[in-house]
């Protein structure tokens, strides 16, 4: 069982490694074209920049992910060594992934409202004039068709892996 728990702790961390990978490779046409947008719009492409806006892998976009495969990883080796501590980092951290990609589906879908909230939020007035829903939908077409079967492979492998995971070591009793 442990090593069924590892084999689902590495695929969680395949999956959040997949995040900058995309964001990496398409981040660039989703900036063009939420540029283009905001040109539609009448407003200055600039002002993503200079409120610190991104569709690249920088910054926290690859810190965060990059850091819940690591765990991940460290993770599944303790389940693999048999370590005593396997089944306590196994409830902690396949927990909070559960909770954290919960959170990530939610703002996934309630993006325009969020992104609409932040805008206003950073007191920018041209910022704020953004019609949010076409902005957002300009940038997520530049991604390819593939990219969303993607999104909802890696949430199912992120959810399922983690559960299964969890009911592993407990189901080991170790």
């Amino acid at each position: 069982m442990n090593v069924l728990a590892a084999v689902m702790q590495l695929l969680v961390a395949v999956a959040f490694v997949s995040i900058p990978v995309v964001r990496h490779r398409y981040g660039p046409a989703a900036k063009a074209a939420a540029e283009a947008e905001l040109r539609r719009q009448n407003v200055r492409p600039q002002v993503l920049e200079e409120n610190r806006l991104r569709f690249d892998a920088g910054g926290h976009e690859t810190a965060a992910p990059a850091t819940v495969a690591a765990i991940m990883t460290v993770t599944a080796a303790l389940n693999l060594a048999g370590a005593d501590l396997a089944q306590l980092m196994t409830w902690i951290f396949s927990s909070l992934v559960l909770v954290m990609n919960a959170g990530i589906v939610y703002s996934n879908l309630t993006a325009v409202k969020s992104v609409q909230a932040a805008f206003r939020r950073k007191g920018d007035p041209e910022l704020a004039r953004v019609e949010v829903a076409p902005f957002l939908k300009a940038a997520g077409d530049a991604f390819p068709r593939w990219v969303r079967l993607q999104t909802y492979l890696r949430n199912t492998t992120v959810f399922a892996g983690s559960t299964i995971a969890l009911l592993a070591v407990t189901l080991t009793g170790n």
